[in-house]
């Protein structure tokens, strides 16, 4: 029997890099490729594969946002997250996450064979970039979900006010977040904050890795 696969990346060398790379395990048919988010959704209500391999930022739809609909609609299909970011409270996000298997696109081509193949078996797998990139940094107090929509924002160019009005709170709760978010972070001007959200996938989505 085989096992019936999705691949979901912005990038066409990296979508045909996965594909060869499932191809070596010998019991994967390719039945989809998607190139953003929308797209990934549709596919996967479509053909509810067995696993998706997702970019954790793709343009139309972030890869949070997909993962919530293939939960919904497809809720068996085992989903792998390959990234490019290496921002640790990203990582740690899509572990708390729960999804099946996490990789750093950096990550060997022989150690995501494996992954891929116990991810498939039912197993769940971490690459070795992720575990040492978490390991690196395990204190990091995570983000919340409001801070990260105000950093966003921020990243985005907007002041309290807009934010406030985008989100439905008052400037001064936008200025308790902003405060939040730069002694979480560590760091003390927007300059710094925008360095992070950059790490964090956050600035220009549609030219995310």
């Amino acid at each position: 029997m085989a096992y019936r696969a999705v691949i979901a990346d912005d990038h066409a060398i990296v979508r045909r890099s996965l594909a060869a790379i499932l191809a070596e395990i010998g019991t994967v048919d390719l039945v989809a490729e998607a190139e953003n988010g929308l797209e990934t959704i549709a596919v996967v209500k479509e053909h509810k594969p067995d696993l998706l391999l997702l970019d954790a930022a793709m343009p139309l739809a972030r890869g949070v946002q997909v993962y919530g609909e293939v939960r919904r609609w497809s809720p068996d299909t085992k989903v792998i997250v390959v990234t490019g970011f290496t921002s640790t409270g990203m990582l740690a996000d899509w572990l708390a996450a729960e999804v099946d298997g996490l990789f750093l696109k950096s990550a060997d081509p022989e150690e995501m064979r494996e992954g891929f193949a116990q991810v498939l078996a039912g197993g769940k797998f971490v690459s070795q970039g992720v575990s040492d990139a978490l390991e690196a940094e395990p204190d990091r107090t995570p983000l919340t979900d409001r801070e990260r929509e105000v950093l966003a924002l921020i990243a985005a160019g907007h002041q309290n006010v807009a934010i406030g009005e985008k989100l439905f709170i008052s400037p001064k709760t936008v200025e308790k977040h902003r405060a939040s978010l730069m002694a979480k972070l560590g760091v003390n001007s927007v300059s710094a904050l925008l360095v992070h959200a950059l790490k964090e996938g956050l600035l220009d989505e549609h030219r995310q890795l």
